[in-house]
């Protein structure tokens, strides 16, 4: 059995997926075709269909114009290592897009990414219940991670 993520793109999904399968190491884009029927969201070869790996995820993409718009109740979790990589992916992914608080960004397709450091979730579930109120409490304050303001927090 295989679990794979799907995307619906109204338009600009090859854009997308290769931009994405850029950001990510590891990432490639296995195949891109278009449908060769006729289906209610266009003629032969206008709906296109992808399937891709980001990271260790896979996902499949269509593009056939306007359905659903993307919405906070699906996004992308990437948790980096290291403050580069939250700000190479940071600021990729916002351009012609929006930011939003606790690292949350939506970009210029919609869709929504949550940039993250690893170390965000080994401080909020510390033992140490002080230390990880005062991490909760900065994250939540903050628009893009910064990994030496929540490691400031922890220290009280």
């Amino acid at each position: 059995m295989k679990v794979t993520q799907h995307l619906w793109f109204a338009k600009d999904m090859e854009a997308a997926v290769g931009f994405y399968t850029s950001l990510i190491p590891g990432s490639s884009i296995h195949w891109i075709s278009g449908l060769p029927a006729d289906t209610p969201s266009g003629p032969a070869g206008s709906v296109r269909i992808a399937a891709f790996t980001l990271g260790d995820q896979r996902y499949m993409a269509i593009e056939a114009g306007p359905l659903d718009p993307f919405n906070h109740s699906f996004s992308i979790i990437v948790e980096c290592e290291t403050q580069a990589e939250i700000d190479r992916l940071w600021d990729a992914l916002k351009e012609g897009g929006s930011t939003e608080q606790c690292g949350w960004l939506k970009d210029r397709w919609g869709l929504s990414w949550q940039i993250t450091p690893r170390l965000l979730g080994e401080l909020m579930s510390d033992p140490d219940q002080g230390k990880a109120k005062r991490v909760t409490e900065a994250m939540l304050k903050m628009v893009k991670f910064d990994i030496a303001g929540l490691e400031a927090a922890a220290r009280g």
